[in-house]
């Protein structure tokens, strides 16, 4: 449960980096919202991950090459469901994109990037 919390933190932190690049990019620079979602994603990917390598999992034993390809491959995954989901949500509910995001992210922080991190990337 321990490891279980400090991955949902590093996924609010990463988060919040996330959401920052992507409404900076809609509202200031006027980016198409899945342009600056996949931006957002990836710039909160690399945090999350930093942070998940070396607090919640601690693994920093130079397995760097290793779980940095790992990571990318479910980032991989992460990007398409959640450039998907944002868009059906957005484009075809009608859902504000900062919503649709918001759905989509707590979706996979709680299923699919979390297990992929722990049984994957991490293990």
């Amino acid at each position: 449960m321990r490891v279980f919390i400090k991955v949902q933190v590093a996924s609010i932190l990463g988060s919040i980096a996330d959401y920052t690049a992507t409404i900076l990019l809609t509202e200031i620079f006027h980016c198409w919202y899945l342009v600056s979602n996949l931006s957002g994603n990836t710039l909160g990917g690399i945090a999350q991950f930093n942070l998940c390598r070396l607090w919640a999992f601690k693994d920093v034993q130079g397995k760097m090459p290793i779980l940095a390809t790992r990571f990318i491959l479910v980032f991989a995954g992460n990007l398409i469901l959640s450039a998907a989901a944002v868009y059906l949500l957005t484009h075809f509910l009608k859902f504000n994109y900062i919503v649709s995001k918001t759905i989509t992210s707590i979706l996979l922080g709680i299923s699919y990037n979390y297990y992929m991190q722990k049984k994957f990337v991490f293990a």
